[in-house]
């Protein structure tokens, strides 16, 4: 399915108006069914759907891994992502919640401030170069093609120090994320100890993600806010915002960032 779509528009600037065309991001609904129940419609890029799907459930603490899932498919048309999971893992409190935006103001559907003092510090001992962060970073941004073409994705990426290993884009910086855990859950890829790159606001909410799947560090070109860094500290995690250029700021644990 194609990610953005052609649309006629007017162009107004100094020189004045004029029709054309310009090429919009595509917006698309997708509902995740749970053991034979709808359970949630996300808006979202219309790629990367089963990694999306995936990587929700497990955001959100659905499921632990993949050992917690018998099947997953999704239909032709790609509006529904189908899931059988293993065991009574779902209460009726959940379902009762449907919708949910493409992810840019929206927080997780069941985030709980409360949720951060579960988590456990990240054990893995990881350290990256300045430089490294910095070009990772141009890296993240020379493969953001939906992002290019249309001013309107947020990209996502998982890494080492010298390589990216998975990249996604999508309208929602929290589905971008998403993609990238849920990649790793199919595909059998580690996430502990390793590198998430965003394009976004890093939001508690972004944080916690991180820290359910042990990442090292979380860097991104724009700002962290004060419940992310306090989480990161926590968490042992090395935060780092406003990656541009050379620069840098690195909001928690710098040891990591040599």
């Amino acid at each position: 399915m194609e990610q953005a779509e052609n649309r006629a528009i007017v162009r107004v600037d100094r020189n004045g108006r004029r029709d054309q065309e310009d090429l919009v991001i595509r917006e698309h609904a997708l509902t995740i069914t749970l053991n034979d129940r709808q359970f949630v419609t996300m808006l979202c890029s219309p790629s990367d759907l089963e990694a999306l799907g995936m990587g929700f459930l497990l955001s959100e603490g659905l499921i632990k891994s993949s050992e917690d899932v018998e099947s997953f498919s999704l239909s032709d048309d790609s509006s529904e992502f189908k899931v059988y999971v293993r065991g009574d893992i779902l209460s009726e409190e959940l379902f009762a919640k449907r919708a949910i935006t493409s992810g840019c103001g929206r927080g997780s559907m069941f985030y709980n401030v409360l949720d951060a003092l579960d988590f456990q510090a990240v054990s893995a001992d990881a350290k990256v170069s300045a430089q490294s962060i910095t070009q990772l970073t141009n890296e993240v941004q020379s493969m953001s093609d939906l992002f290019r073409s249309t001013g309107g994705a947020h990209a996502a990426a998982l890494c080492e120090e010298d390589r990216v290993l998975i990249f996604k884009e999508d309208i929602g910086r929290h589905n971008a994320v998403d993609k990238v855990f849920g990649e790793c859950l199919v595909k059998g890829i580690e996430a502990h100890g390793k590198i998430l790159l965003t394009s976004g606001r890093i939001s508690s909410e972004i944080l916690l993600k991180a820290v359910r799947r042990g990442i090292a560090i979380v860097a991104s070109r724009s700002a962290p806010t004060s419940l992310a860094v306090q989480f990161a500290e926590k968490a042992g995690i090395a935060l780092v915002g406003f990656v541009r250029g050379r620069r840098m700021n690195i909001y928690s644990n710098a040891y990591r960032i040599e």
